[in-house]
């Protein structure tokens, strides 16, 4: 009998390739239990109004006015929305062809470009061309644009941080590429040791791979660390010598945790080295509305920026935008509100900054909770979260429990994720889905759940740990850690 096109040996053998930990087998385990009863707390997923984080007023006042303008025409809207909120409302519609129902330019809203460059320019401290920055249904969308361009073959390779988010590993598979791991160095606090950078490159073309591109991730996703100025110039002086394009994900950039190492783009570091290097660089950095204190993951809006990309190559990524129509016009107005929120005077400005300070003065005090609660835990090791959402703790596994995870046919971590799902409802991350040394194990959970709910969180996960780690000791050749 003859194969159709969609029976599962025929699919595209790429799209058997993909695989995306976070929301593997642990995730679909504990939608299981949920649907059961169990109380379940999903720390797998950078979500934060999922975890009960509130979405901040003044966005939202806005957009509610652009999704339902006729509001607008009632005498009393000034009773219910501030008056700032009504006159950016109307400045948005005014950018579009027929409001939020009507497609946009491919590109996104010429107008919100602009105020996305004015961002970058204040940021950095040099101008930034509207015409080379792309509104998309969030970062994601971008970085797969970008990926699904540069990738060619299976012998073209993408330079990616291990441990790394899975877009990537998952992207660069569905586009038949291939993945370069270079690994983060965990002792030193997941820093970036440039030595292996260039191991990394030299074993992959000795393996006949064509890297064609490097990804930093900074702030980290999963390990939450800040990369320093003088990292980032190293990294950049790496990519122009090896002729590579740098991916730079800043999605976390307003999430820090501490004032040692405050973000810093890859942008500003290359255009403060100043010629030839600034203008040699391919550079493409991603955004989005989903992280820092918005969180605002459900209304898909992000931006990339492009910088010393040749135009014939920048027409080709905008034919290639244009096949989708439009991104989300709704995401486009949430962004603009990001990277345009209210200024001192306005109305709205006190409680946007009350609102903003206090989401980010928790994250910071819940990023203590977490990292000081993993670590007065038995065999469990973790580096301090400077930044981005998450906590990537080292879980130092007994070899009886390792043998355990094989006999169940599980991969160790797995394993123990599984068993912490099962006994407690904290739904994590095996670190085996982000990559790590061979014989190093890991989960990451984010730090978003409720402050109130975090203490009672890490003593759940304490007693389950302490009693998983009894167990599965063996005292006559294993010592504590």
């Amino acid at each position: 009998m003859s194969l159709k096109a969609l029976d599962y040996d025929s699919i595209n053998e790429n799209v058997k390739k993909v695989a995306y930990a976070v929301r593997g087998e642990l995730y679909l385990r504990a939608s299981e239990l949920q649907k059961e009863g169990k109380k379940i707390i999903f720390t797998n997923v950078g979500n934060p109004h999922a975890l009960g984080q509130k979405p901040l007023t003044f966005p939202r006042q806005v957009i509610a006015l652009c999704q339902a303008p006729f509001l607008m025409d009632d005498p009393n809207v000034g009773l219910i929305f501030p008056v700032d909120a009504i006159a950016r409302a109307k400045h948005y519609l005014s950018l579009t062809s027929g409001g939020l129902g009507a497609y946009s330019d491919s590109r996104g809203l010429p107008g919100i470009r602009k105020e996305v460059a004015d961002f970058i320019q204040k940021r950095d401290g040099y101008p930034s061309d509207p015409e080379l920055i792309y509104l998309t249904d969030g970062a994601s969308k971008g970085v797969m644009q970008m990926l699904n361009t540069i990738i060619r073959n299976d012998k073209d390779g993408i330079l990616v941080p291990v441990p790394q988010y899975p877009l990537y590993s998952a992207a660069i598979s569905l586009f038949g590429g291939s993945l370069v791991p270079y690994y983060l160095e965990e002792s030193a606090n997941w820093s970036l040791d440039i030595k292996n950078l260039y191991q990394s490159i030299t074993e992959a073309r000795r393996r006949g791979v064509t890297v064609r591109a490097m990804v930093i991730i900074n702030p980290g996703n999963p390990t939450g660390q800040c990369l320093s100025e003088s990292n980032l110039r190293e990294i950049l002086e790496f990519c122009i010598n090896e002729h590579l394009v740098l991916l730079a994900d800043e999605v976390y950039q307003q999430n820090i945790y501490q004032d040692e190492r405050p973000f810093i783009s890859a942008r500003k570091v290359l255009f403060d080295m100043g010629p030839p290097w600034s203008k040699e660089l391919q550079l493409v950095s991603f955004h989005t509305v989903s992280k820092g204190y918005w969180g605002e993951c459900g209304q898909r809006g992000g931006y990339f920026e492009m910088t010393n990309i040749p135009p014939k190559t920048v027409d080709e990524i905008y034919k290639v935008a244009s096949i989708s129509l439009s991104p989300n016009v709704p995401g486009q107005i949430f962004l603009g509100l990001m990277v345009n929120p209210p200024k001192p005077g306005d109305i709205s400005y006190l409680k946007y900054e009350q609102e903003s300070k206090a989401v980010l003065e928790s994250l910071r005090r819940r990023a203590h909770i977490m990292t000081d609660g993993f670590n007065s835990c038995r065999n469990v090791v973790c580096n301090f979260t400077e930044g981005a959402m998450y906590s990537f703790p080292q879980i130092r596994l007994p070899p009886r429990a390792i043998e355990a995870a094989k006999k169940a046919g599980k991969v160790p971590d797995v394993f123990y994720c599984l068993k912490l799902l099962e006994a407690t409802g904290i739904s994590t991350v095996p670190g085996s889905g982000f990559g790590q040394k061979e014989g190093v194990f890991h989960l990451r959970t984010t730090i978003l759940p409720a402050e109130e709910d975090m203490p009672q969180i890490m003593v759940s996960f304490k007693k389950f740990n302490d009693e998983f780690m009894e167990q599965y000791e063996d005292y006559r050749g294993y010592s504590r850690m």
